[in-house]
């Protein structure tokens, strides 16, 4: 069979798999495993395939991502965060949106120690909505501001999506770290920007400035 061919046979052997709810990581290795069954001179299919998994598995940066979600339970389990949240508060008053904005700045600097998007909207959405809720913000655009600024754990470094891809792709990981942190800033600078215009358009939405 030609290299079309297989490749043909492959993707409808994927396409089956996914299509009868076979998880993704599992179609993926039984295609890989049937990808090597063509491969000749006497290679092994389930050597390699275990090679290559434990060499993954057993990388050293990946050591990483159990520290980084343990860095995330240290700050959702201690008053720390809730101090963060009091403190960022009265430098935001006199800013378009005021209160609003502690969910992206927060969601940032969450996202730069937990490595987590789930970590980050979890540990910002416990302080910050019912503070938001208490002093009369408006609760959808709240929400709406924490579920676009809890994306930043991924975006802002350290993150474990970008270990994850420094590792499968044999890149530096301190080059992909670098590559992350101008375009955190800038989407964060994006949601609050959104945030300070839909305030000023809806004024009377805005709750009075108030001390924390």
């Amino acid at each position: 069979m030609d290299l079309v061919g297989i490749s043909a046979l492959l993707l409808l052997l994927l396409a089956i798999l996914l299509g009868s709810g076979v998880w993704i990581g599992v179609s993926l290795l039984a295609c890989g495993w049937v990808a090597m069954q063509f491969v000749g001179g006497g290679i092994s299919a389930g050597s390699v395939l275990a090679q290559k998994i434990w060499g993954n598995s057993a990388s050293f940066e990946l050591a990483a991502l159990p520290l980084f979600i343990w860095m995330g339970e240290i700050l959702f389990r201690t008053r720390l965060s809730e101090e963060m949240f009091r403190g960022l508060a009265p430098w935001l008053n006199w800013i378009p949106g005021r209160l609003m904005h502690v969910n992206v700045l927060a969601c940032g600097l969450f996202g730069s120690v937990s490595g987590s998007s789930a970590a980050t909207c979890a540990t910002v959405a416990k302080i910050a909505l019912p503070e938001l809720k208490r002093r009369g913000y408006d609760e959808r655009l709240s929400l709406g501001s924490l579920a676009g600024a809890g994306t930043l754990g991924i975006l802002i470094p350290p993150s474990i999506t970008m270990v994850v891809y420094a590792v499968a792709a044999n890149v530096s990981i301190i080059q992909v770290f670098l590559a992350g942190f101008l375009p955190g800033l800038l989407v964060m600078g994006l949601y609050s920007g959104y945030i300070a215009a839909w305030h000023l358009a809806h004024p009377h939405k805005a709750p009075r400035p108030s001390r924390p």
